[in-house]
């Protein structure tokens, strides 16, 4: 039994390490976190604080003195011949600074010190061991002694080089990380949601469980990548005397190296490259958390030395955080412009990612009830860029139980805006106002035709056009090329300046393309892709209208449900006569022909990839669209060609129920080299 320490701050600390100790084994053991990252660095700085005013407190067993949680038992332990250490963070330009002081007293030198700057990966941390450039074992951190090897699931990455190029040492360890490309996270959850099943929380948990699963084959279809971004074991042999140099060299043996990065003359020259890789977050194919900012002279850094968790000559700038915990104060509906009630969680504000968030999507009653989000909780918060933020897990150890505990929630059954009786149709998992001319559908229909996928008329917002609604200016979407300036100079807040800039704005608007009409009637289930095919297949909304609804069907990827909804939508009589309406008023372009060098036997044909080739799908994809063919990504009786490599699933099996054409890669080339 542990004695408990009359000091408070000893008390302190002991509780901050059980509690730290929990939160690591929760995260790199479980994948179950209970708090965000801010929380833990918060916790763990409180820690280093205390041990820094106390040295002869410090334990061994200290989260101060360790890298991470131990290694699960269902996966064979790796020792790391060079131990894979954690990094010390910062959250502010002024810490980095004092990183870099803190190095120039340790050299005895004011010369500014060369760093290397590249992005912090939020993915998993792995190891990879080669011996005679063949690529041996794969291994996570763990602990940063012990590992786990994952090399049965590695070898499914598409970016792992197997085998090194040129002169290659007999054995070298690197180090990189594995993540999931955002694009392919979407996709995957997409296609999830689509079979009813639960969508994955974060690239990160996914990337994480992916690796840790014993059957290699549960990771094939999964579009893993990775960068390499140092070397352990073995580095002596690459002949590099630097960190930009060891990336030339790994560049040289083939490997993937981390991007984007630079070399930076000073600490402020990489305080900048921190600040616009900030500013390019969202627009990267991969999550980023941060910074990392290492010397770059390797004999610096073997001057320094390391502590027992971290080295001295690398630091991690973290970014603002886009997870953090909060309460939820209440949940409101909200009325969408399909009739959805939209559950919107109501919590405590909370700073995520340089935006103090108040509202929480809970998408639907099934959703809610999946994560079972009643008022009062303490929930996880998460944003990413400027998608709306969502809640990924109640923190159902901190929900106070008894006559306390907090209780399910219900969405009503009548709509909160106009009061109709609300109900679910055919099925689906949303609750809908079957009231089209219910106030809020109206406004968020306007909205939504005007908004940047749509005709993106400039200085035409939300509270303007509740005030055009209000005043029964606007009703649908052609009444915007009615209005008038006298009419619009009796608005509130609108001078004579305004009013002709927003005129000029809906001239602007009126010449747009079809794809830009489609996307902003807001049919259901037509989002921007599939705006975009029904545009090119039909080429003019007088087409579009009088299609029927098996030749919408028949385009390629448009399956029953959106032919379905287009037809309903243009069979109704009142959007008939808004076509009309806006066909006076709109100057709509025909979409561009696309130019191809077409081939006789590609041409007009459907083709479905799997497996894995030899160069990556995307890039056949591109060549069979280039010669005048379509790409679609699952196999129907429209498809004429299924492409196969090797480790073809699910998608060749019912290719060949279907009897549809079976291609290898070789096949697909000599149909490609046909004129």
């Amino acid at each position: 039994m542990t004695q408990k320490s009359a000091n408070p701050e000893e008390a302190r600390l002991e509780a901050l390490r059980r509690e730290l100790h929990e939160h690591n084994h929760r995260y790199h053991v479980l994948d179950a976190p209970i708090v965000s990252d801010a929380e833990y660095d918060a916790l763990y700085r409180e820690l280093v604080e205390i041990e820094s005013s106390h040295p002869d407190w410090i334990t061994p067993d200290s989260p101060s003195q360790r890298v991470g949680g131990e290694p699960v038992g269902d996966l064979t332990p790796v020792t790391h011949r060079v131990p894979m250490l954690s990094l010390g963070n910062a959250h502010s330009d002024d810490e980095v600074r004092a990183f870099d002081a803190r190095l120039r007293k340790l050299l005895g030198s004011d010369a500014p010190i060369r760093y290397m700057a590249e992005p912090k990966y939020d993915g998993m941390a792995i190891e990879l061991r080669y011996e005679n450039g063949a690529f041996v074992q794969g291994s996570t951190r763990g602990d940063g002694r012990v590992g786990e090897d994952v090399s049965h699931n590695l070898r499914n990455v598409r970016s792992l080089t197997r085998k090194l190029s040129g002169d290659v040492p007999a054995e070298l360890d690197l180090r990189g990380e594995v993540y999931m490309p955002i694009e392919a996270f979407e996709k995957l959850n997409r296609e999830r949601l689509e079979a009813g099943q639960e969508a994955y929380a974060n690239p990160r948990n996914f990337t994480a469980g992916t690796l840790r699963q014993l059957d290699p084959r549960t990771s094939s279809a999964r579009r893993l990548a990775l960068f390499v971004y140092g070397a352990g074991h073995g580095i002596e042999a690459l002949g590099v005397e630097s960190q930009s140099a060891l990336f030339a060299r790994l560049s040289e043996l083939g490997l993937r190296v981390s991007t984007p990065s630079r070399v930076c003359d000073d600490v402020e020259t990489a305080l900048a490259f921190h600040h616009e890789l900030e500013a390019r977050r969202d627009s990267l194919p991969y999550e980023v958390d941060g910074s990392v900012i290492k010397v770059d002279s390797l004999a610096i850094r073997a001057q320094v030395g390391e502590l027992n968790r971290a080295p001295r000559w690398a630091i991690a700038y973290k970014f603002p955080p886009r997870q953090a915990t909060s309460q939820v104060r209440n949940i409101q509906v909200f009325v969408s412009r399909t009739g959805a009630l939209t559950p919107v969680a109501v919590v405590e504000p909370v700073h995520i990612g340089g935006v103090t968030v108040t509202n929480v999507s809970l998408h639907n009653q099934d959703e809610i009830e999946r994560l079972d989000v009643r008022v009062n909780d303490i929930v996880l918060v998460e944003r990413a860029g400027d998608v709306i933020p969502k809640v990924v897990k109640v923190i159902l150890e901190r929900r106070p139980t008894g006559k306390d505990e907090p209780q399910p929630y219900r969405i009503p059954d009548t709509c909160p805006v106009c009061g109709s009786e609300a109900s679910r149709v055919d099925d689906e998992v949303v609750v809908r106002c079957p009231n089209l001319e219910c106030p809020a559908q109206v406004r968020e229909r306007l909205c939504h035709f005007v908004c940047r996928g749509g005709l993106d008329v400039e200085g035409l917002g939300g509270k303007l056009i509740d005030q055009l609604v209000e005043r029964e200016l606007v009703r649908r979407p052609s009444d915007f090329f009615t209005l008038e300036r006298a009419t619009l100079l009796e608005l509130d807040r609108m001078g004579e300046k305004s009013a002709d800039n927003l005129l000029a704005a809906l001239e602007k608007a009126s010449h747009t393309t079809l794809p830009r009409v489609l996307y902003g009637l807001g049919i259901r289930h037509v989002g921007e892709r599939i705006a975009v095919l029904l545009a090119e297949h039909f080429g003019s909304l007088d087409a579009l209208v009088a299609a029927p609804e098996n030749t919408i069907e028949a385009v390629l990827e448009i399956g029953p449900t959106i032919a379905k909804s287009v037809r309903a939508f243009f069979d109704d009589p009142a959007n008939h006569a808004e076509m009309e309406r806006l066909k006076a008023k709109l100057d709509i372009a025909a979409p561009a022909p696309r130019v191809t060098a077409a081939k006789a036997g590609v041409a007009g044909r459907s083709f479905v990839l799997t497996g894995t080739m030899s160069v990556p799908r995307e890039e056949l994809a591109e060549r069979i669209k280039a010669a005048g063919g379509k790409v679609a990504s699952s196999v129907s009786k429209r498809t004429d060609y299924l492409v196969a490599g090797e480790k073809a699933g699910s998608k060749l099996t019912k290719a060949e129920e279907l009897g549809i054409k079976v291609l290898d890669e070789a096949g697909l080339e000599t149909l490609l080299a046909e004129p």
